[in-house]
């Protein structure tokens, strides 16, 4: 259930910014976004240059309904409107042949393009009064945490953001399932809350899933990166942080704690009480300093929460943040795809 603020006089006043070519931040189902109009060349370079972010990475497409699908792709493929009848409104986003009008910039210079259909009503109201698709990225910096509410959103890009729409913390809180559909078979380019499985189920055949090579284009377009969220360093809080099976994550806690590092810990229950068996006062001192946070068992409340969790831990002026590593699984796969690129080496 969403509980917000936002009026009908703020979408007004946003579509209109939309149509002047500025940015507006809104929340979706998955993360905030920002948002410019998809058809706007200028718009489309302030967005890069907000974000600063490199111009061949594309952006997703944000449409009102898939009816908008041949607005924005040609040829849709049939597992297309499959996909789309069973997942969207929703966070799946499909890769499709880009349509000859569509802007090489929200394309990164390729020939395929990112679309989706969010379920968060707000987005869909936003959409709907702008009248056009909206290119929208995650409204944060670069390769920085996705933010998951509007204060985020504020404290992240301050006044570089002509206006932030407020919906509340988002449902899912990861990003989108990406699905490419422009290869030999259906492709998960980038992993979600709604996994391989599901994706099977609607399509009857295997989806590739899993390689690192998916993440690239065709080899006639070299090593262009294909989708949001495909670099091995992203989502990641400026705290350095690792990941790691329970017992690693206890020794390098006591490791820490015996040089009087301040260290911040994102594991589960059981995990948690062996530390407080383990470290006794030292443990319950970083406690009090609120430098930990027990896990939920749910991979979908885990989604929810750990962009939050680590923002919160990121502010703290830690030496490092440990987090224990996340249950196999395809429910893990979206949760487990951003904790590997979160913790990797930053360059």
């Amino acid at each position: 259930m969403h509980n917000f603020q936002t009026t009908d006089s703020d979408l007004d006043r946003a579509a209109e910014l939309l149509r002047q070519g500025r940015l507006v931040a809104f929340p979706t189902e998955t993360v905030y976004g920002l948002g410019c109009d998809a058809s706007s060349e200028a718009a489309l370079k302030r967005l890069y240059l907000v974000k600063g972010r490199p111009v061949d990475h594309p952006v997703i497409v944000h449409i009102a309904a898939v009816a908008d699908l041949e607005k924005w792709a040609a040829p849709i493929p049939p597992a297309a409107y499959k996909l789309a009848e069973a997942f969207w409104p929703g966070p799946l986003t499909l890769i499709l042949p880009r349509a000859a009008q569509v802007s090489r910039l929200v394309t990164g210079g390729q020939d395929s393009v990112g679309l989706r259909v969010p379920a968060h009503p707000l987005a869909r109201k936003l959409i709907e009064r702008f009248g056009g698709g909206l290119a929208a990225p995650s409204a944060n910096r670069f390769g920085r945490l996705s933010p998951t509410t509007a204060q985020a959103v504020r404290e992240g890009l301050g006044d570089d953001v002509d206006m932030v729409l407020d919906g509340g913390p988002c449902d899912v809180g990861i990003e989108s399932t990406i699905v490419s559909l422009v290869g030999e078979r259906p492709a998960i380019l980038r992993p979600g809350m709604i996994d391989v499985k599901a994706i099977e189920a609607v399509l009857g055949l295997a989806v590739e899933a899993g390689s690192a090579a998916t993440a690239k284009t065709k080899p006639d377009q070299g090593d262009a990166i294909r989708v949001p969220g495909a670099l091995p360093s992203h989502y990641a809080p400026r705290t350095p942080m690792a990941v790691a099976q329970s017992a690693d994550i206890i020794e390098l806690f006591g490791e820490g704690l015996a040089i009087g590092r301040n260290q911040g810990v994102i594991a589960f229950e059981e995990t948690v009480e062996a530390m407080k068996s383990s470290f006794g006062q030292g443990f319950l001192n970083a406690m009090e300093f609120e430098t930990w946070i027990v896990a939920p068992d749910d991979a979908g409340e885990y989604a929810r929460r750990i962009y939050d969790s680590l923002r919160r831990l990121d502010q703290l002026a830690l030496h490092k943040i440990l987090v224990e590593a996340v249950p196999t699984g395809t429910a893990w796969d979206g949760v487990r795809d951003r904790l590997t690129r979160a913790s990797a080496p930053q360059l």
